[in-house]
């Protein structure tokens, strides 16, 4: 079984590397490469999903499998947002024909 230190440590590394990663990209860059990526966000639930299955066979800690559930909510409301928007992105460039 792996340690929960080592796991928080991952987390904390993933954190810092996302954020400069995030924060190296040009403004211009941002939306399009965010919403282009969106895809891959569904990672995230798919980790999310495991961690819980694995909270719940596991002691059945009630606090890690609350964790899991808002973790599995919060990547699905990334995930639709991030199709919301790269929606509205192609919209504003969908120019409607005058007859």
């Amino acid at each position: 079984m792996i340690h929960p230190l080592i796991l928080v440590l991952v987390f904390i590394v993933c954190t810092v590397l996302g954020y400069f990663i995030i924060k190296n990209v040009p403004s211009l860059l941002h939306t399009p490469l965010m919403s282009g990526m969106n895809a891959l966000s569904g990672v995230t639930i798919v980790g999310a999903i495991s961690a819980t299955g694995v909270a719940m066979l596991g002691d059945g800690n009630w606090l890690s499998q609350l964790v899991g559930t808002v973790a599995i909510v919060l990547a699905a409301i990334n995930v639709f947002g991030g199709f919301g928007v790269t929606y509205r992105m192609l919209m504003m460039f969908n120019r409607k024909k005058k007859n």
